[in-house]
Formats: C-alpha cells, sequence, structure tokens
C-alpha cells in the first residue's frame, strides 16, 4: 500500500473519531481542522513505524563499509518499506536484495555490476514524512528494474548505493560507454 493510501485511510479514521467522540471542532476554522487531522495522522503514522522498527529489529543503515574491494560478501545497508513488517532490503558489496514475504519468501538479487541507473522519486507526502522511492535499473535479465519502496531517508540510501555501486565496477574493472 502506498504511503498516500496509508495517510488517506488515516485521516477518514480521525475524522470518524472526531464524530463519534462528540467533540466539538466548531471553534477551528476549518483549515485548522484539516491542519489538526493531518499534524495527528503524520505524527501516528511516523509512531506506528517506529513499533514496527522495533517488532522487526530495528533495521539501520550499517553505513558505507572502509573495504568493499575485499573478496567476502559484507552487508553495507539493511532497510525496509515505511509501514512494513514483510519486505525488507539488503545491499552487500556485491548486491540488492529483496525479501518480500512472511510465511513464504520471495527473494530476488540483483547485482550491482548489472547496474546502469540509479534514480528516486518522492511525491509531496513522501518529502514530508522523509521517504521515498529509489529505483534502480540496470541488465538483468529476470527483472531489469528493482524499486525499493518508502525508503526512509532515500538520499542517503541512493549515496551508500551509489558508493558501493561504483567499487563494485571498479573491483571487476568494468568501464561502461555512452555514446553520444
Amino acid at each position: 500500500m502506498s504511503l498516500e493510501k496509508y495517510q488517506s485511510e488515516l485521516k477518514s479514521v480521525i475524522w470518524k473519531s472526531f464524530a463519534q467522540s462528540d467533540v466539538s471542532l466548531a471553534v477551528l476554522s476549518s483549515e485548522d481542522q484539516n491542519k489538526l487531522v493531518n499534524q495527528l495522522c503524520d505524527n501516528v503514522l511516523l509512531m506506528v513505524n517506529e513499533i514496527l522498527d522495533e517488532a522487526a529489529g530495528e533495521i539501520k543503515p550499517a553505513g558505507i563499509k572502509d573495504n568493499l574491494n575485499n573478496e567476502e560478501e559484507i552487508v553495507i545497508w539493511e532497510g525496509r518499506p515505511f509501514l512494513s513488517l514483510v519486505e525488507f532490503y539488503t545491499l552487500t558489496n556485491e548486491r540488492i536484495k529483496t525479501s518480500k514475504g512472511m510465511i513464504g519468501k520471495d527473494i530476488e538479487s540483483f547485482e550491482l555490476i548489472r547496474v546502469q541507473d540509479i534514480d528516486i522519486t518522492q511525491s509531496l507526502g513522501e518529502r514530508i514524512m522523509g521517504v521515498g522511492d529509489i529505483r534502480i535499473s540496470g541488465s538483468d535479465l529476470s527483472n531489469p528494474t528493482i524499486v525499493l519502496r518508502n525508503i526512509h531517508e532515500p538520499n542517503e540510501v541512493y549515496e551508500i548505493i551509489r558508493k558501493a555501486w561504483l567499487a563494485a565496477r571498479k573491483k571487476y574493472g568494468l568501464i561502461f560507454r555512452e555514446d553520444m
């Protein structure tokens, strides 16, 4: 579910709660009422995400490692989409791995040396919440594009992925030429 869908559903629940509680919001202008509901919605979503972080073991970025040219595969960053307990992302010095599912698992790997482009997209609501999508395109035959959805601090994660991608290209001596 997208962030906008969560926000929309939660705002609806908040408005219904005000109506059912017999609390009068008449002293506030309609603009102030909307501001109040929007602020409540954003704070509730952030709190739910913190609770999910604790339930999932609080996955935090591991940061870029100094020795990316090492032969062993090391985890550089781990994360999950905002408000998700069933989807996880792992970035190593060799690949990006997505894992979906609670009981059954669907795991997809995307080799860093196959990456050709990385983009970030954020709607206004996502920018306010500090999340965004990272779209990674490449030459993987089974799945040429993967999207890391609703990532917290997407600009920082983008830079971590970009540095790992450049290190992987250097490690394997890959040089890409662009035709002009």
